[in-house]
């Protein structure tokens, strides 16, 4: 009896392109994100994780994360930091560009079994290099929004199988899109309309793929997330159409490149809606000419879309408009699935169809190009947000020994409303079980201005700087051990831990600054003395070698006397 022999043939030249193309954009994403990642720290709400979830308690897991259900998120966070520690947030990010490339991969296979190869690998391209989503795209907070997206396509895909083991994956993909936030009820809206629409040829037991994490979800707000703050209103609810079409035209812009040319991120995306406006039309006009007819796939994604931006709307607000970067890498692929289910089964073939794929390569890298430059200016934002934090942070060690238990980094003196999270209770148990990313004092001398002058300003209030004013008192006479001349022709004084006094003769009133990290400005301004007055300045001793400068404004100038060291 002879062996049965199967003889496989090698993919076609033409068929293996596209997959290679796309290993080498996920490649040249990842390298992208993870270098620009290099020079990042964690960001704003991440702090609330950092800070406020310390314990394991059920509340750490559960309690919502503004109105959202953040299980996954934190969960993740803790893995990361028993495993890493808080020193770098290099883990978060290969995390958020593993969850960025999956979902890419994701999309690419939906558009695939629509359209074929080489407009998946466009569509998937546009989303790699989608640099207006920099708030996605460099900020791993956001792998809520990620994985949701990520596991609610993996929902769709599971769904188009029609069988028993299809829907059980996707039951369990729409409960992980849940867990990681709620953008997961807008994917159960479209896992819903599958099933309605499918009822008559696979009937209603399929029910159960968004019954049972709906039901999850209405537990968790049953116990949790009613509690959240929440912007909903009665005229969110009226404007929320509106809010549709702008998210919509946003995300339009967004993939196209308009956004980049026009400068229309974060603000009303005209160009993008007025495009959208011209599509539309041109849809209707060749669903009447041509009357192909409209995939029933579309109308999942399309239910999706309309959920995710009508939810969006209920609770609009400062950072959640609907032109926010960080909406704009959902909108742009729900777009995308859409444009794909109206074009299903759409050929060109033979000279036309190479011609089409060199215009539209073509247009996806120049697209790319563009969006290069929303990107470099998230990471620029990003990139000062990071100076700040690891500075902030690094003024609160050098502190440790006097600051307050009551300190926060709020706006005013962190310079910057990402630290609010931040407090000396929280902060330093936390630091002393996982490290921390902020400077040391070495790193804090030569890093940038920005960063050295806000941590002089910190430092003032961490440790903290005081004065007391004596008017009238007797002035310390300048021949004393220990007693400089200030003002006048003396630009600064430098100054030893402990008490010092500043005598100023009479005349004007005198207005004193002090700086330590800063360079060519006295950042810390104090409060001044009258003429004729002694002010008492007390500066804790701490862990950093490099001095207080004193300035003193007074065309009288003024005497600067070290009393005594102290080590509070």
């Amino acid at each position: 009896m002879s062996a049965l022999t199967i003889h496989s043939r090698p993919m076609p030249a033409a068929r293996r392109a596209p997959l290679l193309l796309l290993g080498l954009a996920l490649a040249g994403s990842a390298v992208l994100l993870l270098l620009l990642d290099r020079n990042l720290t964690f960001f704003q709400d991440s702090w609330a994780f950092l800070m406020h979830r310390q314990g394991n308690a059920l509340d750490d897991f559960l309690k919502p994360h503004n109105e959202h259900i953040v299980v996954i998120p934190v969960a993740l966070q803790k893995l990361l930091l028993a495993i890493f520690g808080m020193s770098s947030s290099m883990p978060e990010f290969v995390l958020l560009t593993v969850t960025l490339l999956i979902t890419a991969v994701l999309l690419f296979v939906y558009v695939r079994r629509r359209l074929g190869d080489w407009v998946a690998l466009f569509a998937a391209v546009l989303v790699l290099f989608l640099g207006p989503a920099a708030q996605v795209l460099l900020w791993p907070f956001e792998i809520a929004l990620v994985g949701s997206t990520m596991t609610g396509l993996a929902m769709l895909l599971a769904l188009e199988r029609e069988d028993r083991v299809g829907d059980l994956l996707a039951c369990l993909m729409l409960v992980l899109a849940i867990g990681f936030s709620s953008l997961g009820l807008a994917f159960a809206v479209g896992a819903a309309v599958d099933v309605l629409q499918r009822r008559r040829t696979l009937g209603l037991r399929r029910l159960y793929v968004p019954a049972v994490p709906l039901v999850l979800y209405a537990a968790w707000y049953l116990g949790w997330g009613h509690e959240a703050e929440s912007s909903f209103s009665l005229g969110n609810v009226v404007h929320s159409p509106v809010f549709l079409i702008e998210g919509l035209g946003a995300s339009l812009a967004a993939l196209t490149g308009l956004s980049a040319l026009t400068d229309s991120v974060d603000k009303r995306p005209w160009a993008g809606m007025a495009l959208l406006a011209i599509l539309g039309a041109l849809l209707i006009w060749w669903l009447w000419t041509r009357r192909p007819g409209i995939s029933d796939r579309f109308w999942p994604v399309a239910a999706t879309a309309a959920t995710f931006w009508l939810l969006g709307g209920f609770n609009r607000g400062a950072g959640r408009e609907a032109e926010a970067s960080r909406y704009m890498h959902i909108g742009a692929i729900l777009l995308l699935m859409m444009a794909a289910d109206l074009l299903a089964g759409s050929r060109l073939r033979g000279k036309r169809a190479a011609q089409a794929v060199l215009v539209g390569a073509a247009l996806v890298i120049a697209i790319s190009a563009l969006n290069l430059k929303p990107l470099d200016d998230g990471y620029d934002s990003f990139r000062d947000e990071t100076v700040l934090t690891r500075a902030d942070l690094g003024a609160m060690q050098i502190a440790e020994r006097t600051i307050p238990p009551t300190f926060s980094l709020t706006e005013e003196i962190a310079g910057t409303p990402s630290l609010i999270d931040v407090n000396a209770t929280e902060y330093f148990p936390a630091e002393e079980d996982h490290g921390s990313p902020a400077y040391t004092p070495e790193e804090l001398a030569s890093a940038p201005a920005a960063g050295r002058k806000q941590a002089d300003i910190v430092l003032a209030q961490a440790l903290p700087l005081s004065t007391a004013v004596a008017e009238d008192a007797a002035l310390p006479p300048a021949i004393l051990p220990g007693c400089e001349r200030a003002g006048a022709a003396v630009e600064e004084v430098r100054l030893r831990p402990g008490l010092i006094q500043i005598g100023v003769p009479p005349g004007p009133e005198a207005g004193f600054s002090l700086r330590r990290f800063a360079t060519g400005e006295f950042p810390v301004v104090t409060a001044g003395a009258p003429g004729n007055s002694v002010t008492t300045l007390k500066v804790p001793r701490d862990t950093a070698p490099q001095p207080w400068y004193l300035h003193v404004d007074a065309p009288q100038g003024a005497f600067v006397c070290h009393a005594r060291s102290t080590g509070a």
